[in-house]
């Protein structure tokens, strides 16, 4: 019995440790770190390899990108097998069956999968691939509470309903100039317009401001509603661009607000007393004795952001990140 304990207990590090290499963004092990890295250097081969096969400029070392894709896609399948065999502890309050079963439905597990089935199945799918390219944006994310990503889907998710409302009113839109225009437009274009339906592609190339030019009204009616309905095209589709704009600001100073609060929370506060060691004192001199930073400082009811050659004066209130400096406000 030791000698099988002992055998699961040394499997059990094993995986864990294989689980700690392929997280992402775990900075303080080098291994993983490491792993990261190459694991994005593969990506954009990957993905510069499947560009680079469409030119047929470049047939004569075709063989060389074959084999380079089909390396970058084995590398990929190790990967995702990795975690799926390690999704036991990325969920460690559900069984291996189930942490297994939410991770193949995971974003990351769905996108794993999308950029692999591609080169074995389903060879039109090929551009899934650029996908992975969000694993780079996971490696090198803007701050570790906030990343690009996470700041996108808590915006749509937050504007949801708005978001929904202004779709559904363009697609209103899209229906009823299809209807206008098949009604002012099919006698004198019964090719072009022939029912309701064959003008939404116009509808839509009209609305987005694409304007291919391949179906157009000729009568005056047609013409007269075709400028009414590019004009309300242009207003319509603003709609869910100014929602989403709206929720990036609000989501970016709620950010830089709580970011202020925890700044605010771990200031500790000083009143330059007459003849204290502060007193008359450069900041950069009080900073470099004391092991502190100088933060901003209150003088007669005015906010001074300090330089280092600033002049500290009695009565001056100085908010400074404390780390046992043994200073006490």
């Amino acid at each position: 019995m030791g000698k099988e304990d002992g055998g699961v207990d040394r499997k059990s590090s094993v995986k864990k440790r294989v689980f700690d290499i392929i997280q992402i963004g775990n900075k303080d092990d080098f291994i993983s770190r490491f792993f990261d890295i190459f694991i994005s250097l593969v990506i954009i081969v990957n993905i510069a390899v499947t560009f680079m096969e469409t030119f047929d400029e470049l047939s004569g070392i075709m063989p060389i990108l074959k084999k380079a894709e089909l390396i970058t896609i084995l590398i990929f399948c190790v990967e995702y097998a990795l975690r799926i065999w390690t999704a036991e502890y990325l969920y460690p309050d559900k069984s291996r069956a189930n942490s297994t079963i939410k991770f193949l439905l995971s974003f990351d597990g769905l996108i794993d999968m999308g950029t692999i089935l591609p080169f074995f199945f389903l060879s039109g799918f090929v551009a899934l691939r650029m996908l992975r390219v969000v694993r780079i944006f996971h490696l090198f994310r803007l701050n570790a509470t906030y990343d690009s990503f996470n700041v996108i889907t808590s915006v749509i998710f937050h504007r949801r309903n708005q978001i929904i409302s202004s779709v559904f009113i363009i697609f209103i839109l899209i229906m009823a100039s299809s209807l206008c225009m098949y009604s002012a437009e099919h006698d004198v274009q019964p090719d072009v317009f022939d029912n309701a339906f064959s003008g939404i592609w116009w509808s839509v190339s009209t609305i987005l401001t694409v304007g291919y030019g391949d179906m157009y009204p000729i009568t005056t009616l047609g013409q007269v509603m075709a400028i009414i309905i590019a004009m309300l095209g242009v207003g319509v589709v603003a709609i869910p661009t100014g929602i989403i704009s709206a929720g990036f600001v609000t989501e970016y100073t709620q950010m830089q607000r709580e970011a202020t609060d925890d700044a605010t929370r771990s200031m500790s506060v000083l009143v330059v007393d007459d003849g204290s060691s502060f007193d008359k004192a450069k900041v950069g001199d009080a900073e470099q004795e004391y092991n502190m930073q100088i933060n901003l400082i209150v003088r007669n009811g005015e906010v001074i952001l300090p330089t280092n050659d600033t002049i500290l004066e009695s009565q001056d209130t100085i908010c400074y990140q404390n780390e046992n400096y043994g200073l006490k406000g």
